[in-house]
């Protein structure tokens, strides 16, 4: 038994490897440094910041704001509000930017629609607008190197985003936040540098996004109402043709959660937002393709690009469930064989896990390692062995993800706690 076990493991295993080699030939794009264009104009870029009760955390943002080497007279900063007493208010005129009060805004998407809804044909003004979180801080050339970008003819641009946490000391970050700060050059580095060379839609983030005025104008505002909006626009660009750009050359630096259960809700709302999203559209993107009479290579890489990994996870998490039942049995009858059933069928499969989880998260670190500079060795060892299991935890939330999402239902909105840089 244990051997029939093992064989079908060892077999469907290499079957999803197999399948995952041409994603592997992918990963070479993240180090190679993607081209830069002379700048030829000046745009009008509008900062849109969605705010809700963040006037303890926006001070750094509005001071990187101040710093940019952008001509001040080519860029707004716009910041969204839920209530007109917030505190944030103040703040924002003191630096001469605007506010946009959306009482009735439930989500990101409410502020979003409720800012573009606000301004009216004063939309016309601006050439692009980049959607910027208030825990963030920009880099002092982040606006120049955005309206750089603009000289690529594509519709939505996301730029590199460092870990803030690790620029203030270690009371600042924890072996989450830094693990967290690493899944932006796994979906960024090994994942959008080669669909922007492919002009296949990025995987999207919010945060540090940059859209051209015509794509704004022709959604009608901001529609997307997931908890995950910015993948729901991924989504949309299938179905009305945006393409987008990985522009590395921009940093923002975003700030993670440093507790286990702060960024466990972050995760679990994210997933349920990506399976809200995949309910409301892969139907529709299948239809397209089916009525073309073929694949993109972008519909190709958002149906099935995770699909080995997929077989992968659960000949493994299935090998060692039995693994683990064929251990207790033979245990429990005096029976040899149980040392034979823990080794082959669950310390095996586990292993072989976490070895590719590891090389992939070396990947990552490679591709982006001056991200990581601030940390000692000895961090930087910590969060490469931890990251694995940290990858691993991805399943059992997406599992829940999936169930919330099937069922209507969807973690709450709550404050988050921010980290106090002050100490």
């Amino acid at each position: 038994m244990i051997c029939g076990f093992l064989i079908a493991y060892i077999v469907i295993a290499s079957l999803a490897a197999l399948l995952y080699l041409p994603k592997l030939v992918t990963f070479r794009y993240a180090f190679k440094k993607p081209p830069r264009r002379k700048v030829t104009a000046r745009r009008n870029i509008s900062l849109v910041v969605a705010a809700r009760n963040e006037s303890k955390t926006i001070p750094p943002l509005l001071d990187s704001i101040l710093k940019q080497n952008y001509d001040h007279d080519y860029f707004t900063l716009n910041v969204i509000v839920k209530d007109e007493h917030d505190p944030t208010i103040e703040l924002v005129k003191a630096i001469g930017g605007n506010i946009f009060v959306v009482p009735e805004q439930t989500c990101k998407g409410d502020a979003l629609d409720g800012y573009f809804k606000a301004i009216g044909e004063g939309i016309k003004a601006f050439d692009a607008f980049v959607i910027v979180d208030a825990d963030a801080v920009l880099s002092y050339d982040y606006v120049t190197r955005l309206n750089e970008a603009l000289e690529y003819d594509s519709d939505i641009f996301i730029t590199r985003k460092f870990n803030r946490n690790l620029y203030g000391g270690r009371n600042t970050h924890t072996i989450f936040s830094d693990c967290a700060a690493l899944l932006w050059p796994i979906l960024d580095d090994l994942g959008n540098s080669w669909r922007t060379q492919h002009n296949v839609p990025l995987n999207l983030c919010g945060q540090g996004m940059m859209i051209r005025r015509g794509v704004i104008e022709k959604i009608g505002g901001w529609p997307y109402r997931t908890l995950t909006e910015d993948y729901e626009l991924r989504l949309d660009s299938f179905v009305k043709g945006f393409t987008s750009m990985y522009y590395p050359y921009a940093v923002i630096h975003t700030e993670e959660a440093t507790s286990r259960d702060e960024d466990y809700y972050r995760r679990l709302r994210w997933l349920t937002g990506y399976a809200q999203c995949d309910k409301k559209y892969r139907a529709q993107i299948k239809a397209q393709a089916k009525k073309r009479g073929r694949l993109t290579m972008g519909e190709l890489d958002y149906l099935y690009g995770y699909f080995p990994i997929v077989l992968f996870a659960v000949i493994t998490v299935f090998t060692m469930l039995a693994g683990a039942l064929l251990t207790a049995m033979y245990a429990v009858h005096l029976n040899p064989l149980w040392t034979q059933a823990l080794s082959y069928l669950v310390a095996l499969p586990f292993g072989v896990m976490y070895v590719l989880l590891e090389l992939y998260s070396l990947l990552a670190y490679l591709s982006c390692k001056r991200m990581f500079d601030p940390l000692t060795k000895r961090e930087k060892l910590g969060m490469m062995l931890f990251n694995p299991i940290y990858l691993l935890e991805f399943c059992p939330i997406y599992v829940r993800a999936v169930f919330y999402a099937r069922n209507g239902k969807a973690p709450a909105w709550r404050q988050t706690d921010r980290v106090d840089y002050e100490e």
